[in-house]
């Protein structure tokens, strides 16, 4: 980065650093020049790009200091609605049926550059992250800058789904179905009031949910935000997981299981493929996944022997107590409710996330079998 933080607080700076990220990424021969003649209610900018050959497109511009999700979908309205009138400068130079509409912002996080390449917009912020596709003049560009915002001050709230709050809300609004008030979401979740609120706040900025204004939620996106969620929550990246065989294959794990008496220190909940196998036609399960308590407890009430290598079973200690919330039991074993299914089996190892896909078009297809 170029410029510091004091020197991206104006508009005008955050579009020139923009413009420089772009133009230090262009091949031999092509310039991009900002036009000076931008009509009074047009859009922020219009910049030139011009290839070796002479021909050239304009990039029709907003700049945004701070974006969410939401606020995209009205400044890529506004961006076709400028090009589509043609009115963005005194002396057009360029036709606007070729004008490529185009985001700059000190910072586009990563579910940002998502959804506007999902959506073929170009955009460039001052950390680097850019991408710019036109048809004609043919021309690619794609590179990667910060993944972290560098200007986030520490007040104010993660721009992410981490952490046991974020993890009870997610499982809340996927198992239970809106409308409901914020607070009857806090008596669901069991988290706190301010967590609630700011979890809420960010998953509507990400057009997750929808609430009316200071009223109830009225939809949620779930399986978006299930995707969503597995970003930042991973079976074994956010818990402490442990590799062991069962000696004597997967179905006698399952019929030790049903036999282990609820007791202190040994609850535990099975997850992954064996989980979901009710709901959907999978191919033989060739790994158990387990949240237990103790692991090395329920290892040893079921037969589990610890290995390094060949591993059968992986038995998380789960970082939050959410996972064992609105459990099912089939033939005896406690198995993880879908929606905390789905995202183990997303971040899981081998075909994992291929089940993941087949899991969720079933919850899709089955919503009143398993959603409150």
């Amino acid at each position: 980065m170029s410029s510091g933080r004091a020197a991206l607080e104006r508009e005008a700076d955050i579009l020139a650093e923009g413009l420089n990220q772009v133009r230090s990424r262009l091949p031999n021969g092509w310039s991009l020049e900002a036009r000076g003649d931008v009509a009074l209610f047009g859009p922020d900018a219009v910049a030139e790009l011009s290839a070796p050959g002479g021909e050239r497109t304009s990039l029709v511009i907003e700049v945004k200091r701070n974006l969410v999700t939401k606020d995209l979908v009205s400044v890529l309205d506004q961006l076709n609605a400028y090009i589509a009138g043609g009115f963005v400068g005194t002396s057009p130079r360029s036709r606007m049926d070729q004008a490529v509409p185009m985001v700059v912002a000190r910072y586009f996080s990563p579910p940002l550059q998502a959804w506007m390449t999902e959506r073929e917009v170009s955009y460039a912020d001052a950390t680097g992250n850019v991408r710019l596709a036109l048809g004609r003049p043919a021309l690619f560009l794609r590179d990667v800058g910060a993944t972290k915002d560098p200007w986030r001050g520490p007040g104010r709230p993660k721009g992410n789904l981490t952490g046991e709050p974020a993890a009870r809300v997610v499982r809340a609004l996927v198992d239970f179905g809106p409308p409901y008030s914020v607070p009857t979401i806090i008596d669901l979740a069991g988290a706190s009031s301010g967590a609630t609120y700011r979890v809420v706040e960010f998953l509507a900025d990400q057009l997750l949910l929808t609430r009316e204004a200071r009223g109830p939620v009225v939809g949620v996106e779930w399986r978006a935000l299930i995707e969503r969620w597995a970003k930042d929550y991973g079976f074994s990246r956010t818990n402490s997981v442990t590799s062991y065989l069962a000696p004597r294959g997967l179905p006698d794990l399952l019929s030790r299981l049903s036999q282990v008496a609820p007791a202190p220190g040994l609850r535990y909940a099975v997850t992954g493929t064996f989980a979901v196998q009710r709901s959907a036609q999978y191919a033989p399960a060739r790994n158990a996944m387990i949240y237990a308590d103790n692991p090395a407890a329920l290892a040893q009430q079921v037969g589990l022997r610890e290995v390094e290598t060949g591993a059968n079973v992986l038995v998380a200690k789960s970082a939050y107590d959410v996972v064992y919330e609105r459990p099912s039991v089939v033939d005896g074993v406690f198995m993880v409710a879908p929606s905390q299914a789905a995202v183990d089996l997303m971040t899981g190892p081998g075909r994992n996330p291929a089940e993941a896909e087949e899991l969720l078009a079933w919850m899709e297809a089955n919503a009143g079998e398993w959603r409150g």
